[in-house]
């Protein structure tokens, strides 16, 4: 059974005890004669010799002694907790969880496709998802689109006229950057020529939809993290936390993944050709 690893913090630093009491013991002799010169007035050249030979033993002392110290917590830092997935599956669907992010990821990947291209062909305009009555249709099922001319489209929805409403809600939220103008059963839809200014609505529209699809998949997380919660009594307090961190890792790898995505859209939709 394969097992994953998780870092778990330590809970107190392991000093090098030796290392530290000669520090210690070579600083008492220091402050020692350092109060004997005072006392005595001896500011002899023999004098501050002997002190400054104490201050290069303390130094090289402690020196050695913190580095002890961190390499010790570095090692139990290092250390791992072993979580098969059977432990795993006692508190959470991982792969379930792991699925929603990815086909999450996988939608947003497919409207930066269909939605934001430069120049809004037919294709991506029929193919546009339309709710009505609580299902979702393709535009071309609903309506008859028709190409005047090579900046205007007619949508002509004379079979379904009580979607009309519908369809130019969808038109409107694509992110294609269309402005749809409704005359009765039809919808008139102007192709934007692409000027800076359309790049730039498109480079927005793609944030927004990362946007959304951040969010949503931050709700996948935390309604997972809510499971783990539920039972958390049941199992040891390392193993739920340990769940928990992997259900945040993996979240954050996959939101990692859409912002990439993300950019490298906004940056093929500003740079000019």
């Amino acid at each position: 059974m394969s097992a994953r690893q998780v870092d778990v913090e330590p809970l107190l630093f392991h000093a090098d005890v030796e290392h530290l009491l000669v520090a210690l013991l070579y600083s008492s002799l220091f402050l020692l004669s350092l109060h004997q010169c005072n006392t005595m007035a001896m500011y002899s050249r023999v004098s501050w010799m002997s002190m400054c030979l104490l201050v290069t033993l303390v130094v090289l002392q402690v020196a050695t002694a913190v580095p002890a110290v961190y390499d010790d917590y570095s090692e139990e830092k290092k250390a791992a907790v072993q979580i098969n997935e059977d432990e795993i599956q006692e508190l959470v669907n991982f792969d379930r969880f792991k699925s929603e992010l990815e086909r999450s990821l996988d939608q947003l990947k497919a409207d930066y496709v269909k939605n934001l291209s430069l120049r809004s062909n037919l294709g991506s305009i029929e193919n546009l998802p339309i709710d009505f009555e609580g299902d979702m249709y393709s535009l071309q099922e609903l309506a008859q689109i028709t190409k005047k001319g090579p900046q205007l489209l007619v949508v002509n929805i004379s079979s379904f006229p009580t979607a009309a409403p519908s369809v130019v809600k969808a038109i409107n939220e694509s992110g294609m950057g269309l402005n749809p103008q409704q005359d009765g059963t039809k919808v008139f839809i102007q192709i934007p020529k692409v000027t800076k200014e359309h790049r730039e609505h498109l480079a927005k529209s793609a944030k927004l939809m990362f946007q959304k699809f951040k969010d949503h998949a931050r709700d996948v997380q935390n309604k997972y993290i809510r499971e783990v919660k539920k039972k958390e009594k049941e199992v040891s307090a390392d193993l739920a936390y340990s769940v928990q961190q992997q259900i945040q890792s993996y979240n954050e790898q996959i939101t990692n993944q859409g912002e990439n995505i993300m950019l490298a859209k906004q940056k093929e939709l500003l740079q000019r050709d």
